[in-house]
C-alpha cells in the first residue's frame, strides 16, 4: 500500500479559504476581519457568501494571495477560535 504525498503548493498563489459557521449577526464581518489581518488586500470581489436554506448557517469563501504555510496555519488557528466557526477548509 502506497501513501500519497499531499500536493505541493507553490507560494505565492491564489488560495480559496472556505469558512462555515452559525449565521450570527456579525459572523461575516468577524471572519473577513481575521482573514484580512493575515492576508491584506482582500476586497469584495474576492468574497462569496452563501446562506443555508433555513438561514441558520453561512458559508464564506474568500480567495486570498497566500504567501506561505505559516500564514495559512496562523489564519486557520485564529478563525477556529471564533465560537461561531464550525469548519475551516
Amino acid at each position: 500500500m502506497s501513501t500519497q504525498e499531499p500536493p505541493v503548493i507553490e507560494f505565492p498563489c491564489s488560495y480559496p479559504i472556505k469558512i462555515m459557521g452559525h449565521a450570527t449577526p456579525n459572523f461575516t464581518e468577524e471572519v473577513i476581519e481575521v482573514v484580512t489581518k493575515h492576508a491584506p488586500g482582500v476586497c469584495e470581489e474576492h468574497v462569496s457568501i452563501r446562506e443555508s436554506g433555513q438561514g441558520n448557517y453561512v458559508a464564506i469563501t474568500i480567495v486570498i494571495e497566500a504567501t506561505g504555510v505559516e500564514q495559512l496555519t496562523l489564519m486557520f488557528q485564529e478563525l477556529k477560535t471564533n465560537a461561531s466557526v464550525k469548519m475551516v477548509l
